[in-house]
């Protein structure tokens, strides 16, 4: 029986969520031999290590986790790891040693109190960590979100109405992370100046175009310093002032003046490895579409913009190469990016996200032409479209 275009637009997408399984990554990044274990391509020896302490958050944290702890050996982890990471409600599960917490409810993608307390717990882990101890730091997705630990001077909920206010302006998700890293003690830099460990490793699935370590979950183990003259820039461009909770302008403003910068000369050995991308989503569907038998015309993995925009421009090239012969069972784009969407404010229910929007926009262009032989489908890798438990449209 022939099989429909959206069974094998599915199937091509399942494809590149399946080689960015946030497990089989951290897996692959890990080996043990013995006493020694290679972790992203370095070796260390156990004999030298006394506690193993593993850290972070994400959409992918739980299955990170879990994947570290199959990929180091119940012996190793019952005998010297602990560990704590946020995630999403739905996400939590018992593993042997790294606590799974539940940062946020399932489906909303803001920080909360419970977040707060969970970041703080990760703050003082990392504090307590000895010269012969080995920090790893998992981080993905989402990240931002599950990880609040307001400044001093600004409460939860002060940053809560800055990002939903970044958020309803269209702000990039590199300004909203610019803003968000000044406003914490853990982003930009905090955790990675909190650790007291011998050496640390951070083992990142990235969901950021282009890899920008200092935007992944807003960079929390980069040696970089927030820059709070470019975070009021920012709100001055895209929020009118007069919605901007006045405490949260007076600590920007203050930090904007002050010379303080803390020092880089204490920072424990610390490497940060990029482990899993769009482009290892990308590559997988690119294979996984050439032996379904499709001639694969264009490959991007820095798709930025509106939504609603890209969607009606993929409409349109749909129509263009539809009518370009090829072999085979025809043509496949893949894209693979972070497009926005331009939220209002309302009162009423608000679900999907940036690709059920941008398949609603192709689905309008589209609306009065003929559909023979053309199939649209944007997805998720992380198994949410906005406050939904949906992963996308076709």
């Amino acid at each position: 029986m022939t099989r429909s275009l959206r069974e094998d637009a599915i199937d091509i997408w399942s494809a590149g969520v399946a080689a960015v399984d946030s497990a089989r990554l951290v897996e692959a990044a890990i080996c043990r031999r013995g006493d020694e274990i290679q972790i992203a391509g370095e070796s260390l020896r156990l004999s030298e290590i006394d506690r193993i302490v593993v850290i972070g958050g994400g959409k992918a944290g739980a299955g990170m986790a879990a994947g570290f702890e199959q990929a180091l050996g119940a012996d190793v982890v019952d005998d010297r790891v602990s560990g704590w990471l946020n995630v999403p409600a739905d996400c939590v599960r018992t593993l042997r040693k790294i606590h799974l917490h539940a940062g946020r409810p399932a489906g909303v993608n803001e920080p909360t109190e419970q977040g707060v307390l969970g970041t703080v717990r990760i703050l003082e882990m990392a504090a307590s960590l000895t010269p012969r101890d080995l920090c790893i730091v998992l981080l993905s997705g989402g990240g931002s979100a599950l990880l609040p630990a307001p400044i001093e001077g600004i409460t939860l909920a002060d940053k809560q109405i800055v990002t939903r206010l970044l958020m309803q302006s269209g702000a990039t998700i590199d300004e909203l992370n610019t803003v968000r890293s000044c406003l914490s003690q853990f982003k930009g830099g905090g955790l990675l100046r909190s650790l007291s460990a011998g050496r640390g490793v951070a083992l990142i699935i990235s969901d950021v175009v282009n890899d920008p370590l200092p935007v992944i979950a807003s960079g929390p183990t980069v040696n970089v310093f927030p820059n709070p003259t470019v975070a009021l820039q920012i709100l001055h461009q895209l929020v009118s002032p007069t919605s901007i909770p006045a405490n949260v302008l007076q600590v920007l403003q203050r930090a904007a003046t002050s010379d303080q910068r803390p020092s880089s000369a204490a920072l424990p050995p610390f490497r940060n490895v990029i482990i899993g991308n769009n482009q290892t989503a990308i590559d997988a569907a690119a294979l996984r579409a050439a032996e379904l038998n499709y001639r694969v015309a264009r490959q991007t993995t820095n798709e930025r913009g509106i939504a609603r925009d890209i969607g009606r421009d993929l409409a349109e090239q749909s129509l263009e190469w539809r009518t370009h012969r090829t072999t085979g069972r025809g043509w496949c784009f893949l894209s693979g990016g972070e497009p926005v969407v331009q939220m209002v404010a309302t009162t009423q229910p608000r679900k999907g996200g940036r690709n059920q929007e941008l398949v609603l926009a192709a689905a309008e262009r589209l609306w009065n032409e003929p559909l023979t032989g053309l199939a649209i489908l944007s997805g998720g890798t992380d198994g949410e479209d906005g406050p939904t438990d949906a992963a996308g449209a076709v």
